[in-house]
């Protein structure tokens, strides 16, 4: 279902009107938001979906939320009003939106930006380069900032270490093997098609491994001569937590940010203890994180990895695609 603003206070937004399947996405008019004093209002140019999108309409995520609601959390776009108690933002001026405010997050806690206008608080607002696309930058927030915290912060990935990435082809997982390569770790990256594997190879992984066989993990402990890896990501959960640990190295370090395949995971602890490795979780990203891509970005160390770009009346493909794990990289929306 498509329909358009029906006044000069509507827009249109792509709203999840019923929990579930597609059938709960829809695209029509909806009250444009109003900027508070403190906030301004944003021309959305450009927002990048992530699993979590799909999480949110099928109800696994955000379920204390009212319906309709508006997700995705990566804005890009422009200043249209500042609030009377803004300032340092001007009106035209482009920015790229922090989603993390006060312990919420835009499109999961709050009304997002798949819409043609979002309404956020100034200070969440990091001003964008103007050689930096809005595209590239709404690429980076929620994928990339949560994939540099996880490697860097809390990862502690250093140079000359070995990193395994499961999930490598994902928006999440592109970022996090050219983080990795710019660090100047070697990187195994692991996906489930010869496509993608291609791909994460064109892209600077050293090693790629099809996740798909059911030895994957022994083929990772294959390629580090037996000896593991040093960080082990794993955001899949369920289905390869014990192909991870096992294919860690003595004093090495697994680290979590998710766990799409479920929440449940088997352990076979020996591998714990007698080769004492860390187990780490990494939740999200940090205003650094994300002026830290942005600088990567802008002098060339980074180039966010872009499927497509889709208008917001084929939300429902860009979330078909992404449920399917048919992308490589991000999939961005242009309302």
């Amino acid at each position: 279902m498509v329909s358009h603003p029906t006044s000069a206070q509507d827009m249109r937004a792509a709203v999840v009107v019923e929990r579930g399947g597609p059938e709960g996405r829809v695209v029509q008019s909806h009250p444009r938001p109003t900027a508070g004093p403190r906030d301004v209002l944003i021309r959305v140019r450009a927002c990048s979906l992530n699993h979590l999108d799909v999480f949110v309409r099928k109800g696994v995520a955000g379920t204390h939320l009212p319906l309709p609601h508006i997700s995705g959390g990566d804005i890009a776009g422009e200043v249209a009003e500042a609030g009377a108690e803004v300032s340092g933002l001007e009106v035209g001026q482009r920015v790229l939106v922090d989603p993390l405010i006060d312990g919420k997050a835009l499109g999961e806690d709050l009304q997002g930006g798949l819409a043609e206008y979002a309404a956020v608080p100034a200070e969440n607002c990091i001003p964008l380069p103007d050689d930096v696309a809005y595209e590239q930058a709404a690429a980076l927030p929620i994928a990339y900032g949560t994939a540099r915290r996880q490697l860097i912060t809390r990862g502690g990935l250093r140079a000359g270490e070995t990193v395994a990435i499961l999930g490598a082809a994902g928006g999440l997982g592109t970022g996090a093997v050219m983080i990795a390569k710019a660090v100047g770790a070697t990187v195994i990256a692991c996906a489930s098609s010869p496509d993608k594997l291609k791909r994460l190879t064109e892209l600077g992984a050293d090693v790629v491994i099809d996740s798909s066989a059911d030895d994957w993990g022994a083929q990772i402990w294959k390629a580090t001569g037996k000896q593991g890896v040093d960080l082990m990501v794993d955001n899949t959960g369920a289905a390869t937590w014990q192909q991870s640990i096992r294919a860690t190295k003595p004093g090495g370090r697994v680290v979590t940010c998710g766990a799409t395949s479920g929440y449940e995971v088997t352990q076979y602890q020996p591998y714990v203890w007698v080769r004492e490795l860390d187990i780490r979780g990494s939740n999200g990203w940090r205003r650094e994180d994300l002026v830290a891509l942005l600088e990567m970005v802008q002098d060339g160390r980074l180039e966010p990895v872009i499927d497509r770009v889709l208008p917001l009346d084929e939300i429902r493909e860009a979330e078909r695609l992404i449920e399917e794990r048919l992308v490589f990289g991000k999939v961005v929306i242009t309302p």
